[in-house]
């Protein structure tokens, strides 16, 4: 039996009990939450539940797993009704089986008040009146409607039931611990917020897309702040080497996806914010889809395609986006209004820098503080544009120095063609290039095969990880790129760089300066290493 699923049949609790049963517990406790025929002075006729179940049943699932764990206890499930219920129905059931009543009581309360806060489903009640419309079940509830008592029936075997509106929130009085609501009164201190701005921040959706070391403390603050809906996007897994800059994790959290441990996180911190998780790569083909249900978006991602193609769609969609990049001690900050006809990225770059041009943190290094700042400046202005702020930066590009702490504003002109000249690209096709990238089973092959190869990382690089080919040569991209001598292909360059990225974004740049016999080797030097079934030395810095 699944630990926590859904079901659209009355729920038979005599049954789900007896597949807990075990010889070695000796307690029993149990949660029934029944739809009751009245709210707040109400009548009701009946409820609607729905969730998305995909998502709801692994976090319910991630739910029962903590309490096992948490409180040693043998057996727990968990199975929530959705669709239409009537009066008197079981909306949701609680099983726990253990060796002693005591951890089976607090497993129990654990998983319902949990599953109240983190599942997705929602609620809608049919009064005699009218309905309720869709709401989340973690706001439903409040103390006054719930009323719960316990059974020790001295044979070792406890059952708590509660006869309450299928919400299963503790009342106030319990002596169990209960989570304290969040409370923003020293936000809504300010005069500039207060309780409208708290309930604009509510009724507000953000989108951050990626979970490093900018997107951190964008979602700390915003979910701290009270945002409604928190859109989480990243594709990525930890690695140890984000930690000392992307303190939202921790060394136990390595290898699991980023947006989840985020999203978790989150609930943890303030569990009235609406998570979603997007755990894909944004492209093309899905961005219009992801971004248009968010108010607002928060580009914490740390390459040049993913930027533009968030600003050609939001501009496409009149969505503010905000912008940071940063590069080792410095970086800079662009907030996007297209609401507001401000100048977007492409009236300042009309062409995006080519990924791989350009060291992202990995390998240029960077201080954990620096993404820290930006990200706590963009969450700051995305307060700003979400309560209409005074002071929003308008088509300011703010460039701050963390080491001279010297800070620059640039005005950036909408261009006359703005937003065509964004939204053409959503249409336009990409140029075809299709053998840019070759492969072999050695870069011997490759000469052999009347290509010169020409190993394009930094030399010292090439000390620490040499290339393995006696043939190649060395020249340095910047050399290669931007050198006083203009680098002239032969019959065929092959470019060679760590892990292909480099090598391909030069390859594709000199291609655009005419240059058409110039090639990547996909993989890079650690991709035949793979095929070969070597190791090569291990570089003390990573590289691309």
């Amino acid at each position: 039996m699944s630990t926590f699923s859904f079901s659209r049949e009355r729920i038979d609790a005599a049954q789900l009990r007896s597949r807990l049963t075990d010889p070695a517990a000796g307690g029993y406790a149990s949660f029934e939450g029944w739809v009751r025929n009245h709210n707040d002075g109400l009548p009701v006729r009946h409820l609607e539940y729905e969730a998305f179940e995909q998502l709801a049943v692994k976090e319910g699932e991630r739910i029962v797993a903590e309490a096992l764990a948490r409180f040693g206890v043998e057996h727990a499930a968990c199975v929530h009704r959705i669709g239409d219920l009537a009066i008197g129905e079981m909306a949701v059931w609680v099983g726990v089986s253990s060796r002693h009543r005591h951890e089976a009581f607090l497993a129990c309360r654990y998983i319902i008040d949990e599953v109240k806060h983190r599942v997705p489903i929602w609620k809608k009640e049919h009064y005699e009146n009218g309905d309720s419309g869709w709401v989340n079940c973690e706001r439903c509830a409040t103390p006054s409607q719930v009323h719960e008592h316990a059974h020790d029936h001295g044979d070792g075997h406890a059952h708590e039931h509660s006869h309450e509106h299928g919400d299963g929130r503790a009342p106030e009085h319990s002596t169990d611990h209960t989570p304290a609501k969040p409370d923003y009164s020293r936000q809504m201190t300010l005069k500039e917020v207060g309780a409208a701005g708290q309930a604009k921040l509510r009724a507000s959706a953000v989108l951050v897309v990626g979970c490093g070391g900018l997107g951190v403390p964008v979602i700390s603050y915003l979910a701290g702040a009270g945002i409604g809906r928190l859109g989480l996007l990243d594709s990525d897994r930890l690695e140890a080497s984000n930690l000392h800059r992307q303190t939202l994790y921790s060394l136990a959290d390595t290898g699991q996806p980023k947006a989840e441990l985020a999203a978790a996180r989150v609930r943890s911190l303030n569990p009235e914010v609406n998570v979603t998780v997007h755990a894909v790569r944004l492209e093309a083909g899905n961005a219009a889809e992801l971004i248009a249900p968010y108010d607002l978006v928060v580009d914490c991602t740390d390459n040049f395609t993913t930027k533009f193609l968030l600003n050609d769609h939001c501009v496409h969609l009149g969505k503010p986006v905000i912008f940071a990049s940063v590069y080792q001690y410095e970086g800079q900050l662009q907030v996007v209004r297209p609401d507001k006809e401000g100048a977007c990225l492409r009236c300042v770059w009309p062409e995006a820098t080519r990924d791989g041009l350009v060291g992202n943190c990995a390998e240029a290094g960077v201080l954990g503080p620096v993404p820290g700042v930006f990200g706590s400046l963009q969450a700051f202005e995305a307060l700003k544009v979400l309560l209409d702020l005074p002071g929003q930066s308008g088509n300011a590009i703010v460039v701050l120095d963390l080491l001279t702490l010297s800070l620059s504003r640039v005005t950036a002109r909408r261009a006359s063609s703005c937003p065509q000249h964004a939204t053409a690209r959503l249409a336009a096709p990409e140029p075809a290039q299709d053998d840019i990238e070759v492969s072999f089973d050695s870069l011997d092959e490759a000469c052999a095969a009347g290509f010169e190869v020409i190993d394009i990382r930094e030399a010292r690089e090439c000390s620490e990880v040499p290339i393995p080919c006696a043939q190649a040569r060395h020249t340095p991209m910047a050399q290669l790129l931007y050198g006083q001598s203009p680098f002239v292909a032969k019959d065929r360059s092959l470019l060679v760089c760590a892990s292909g990225r480099r090598s391909l974004a030069a390859a594709q740049e000199l291609r655009s300066r005419g240059q058409t016999a110039v090639y990547s080797f996909k993989g890079g030097i650690a991709a035949l290493a793979e095929d070969q079934g070597r190791t090569w030395p291990e570089p003390r810095t990573t590289y691309l």
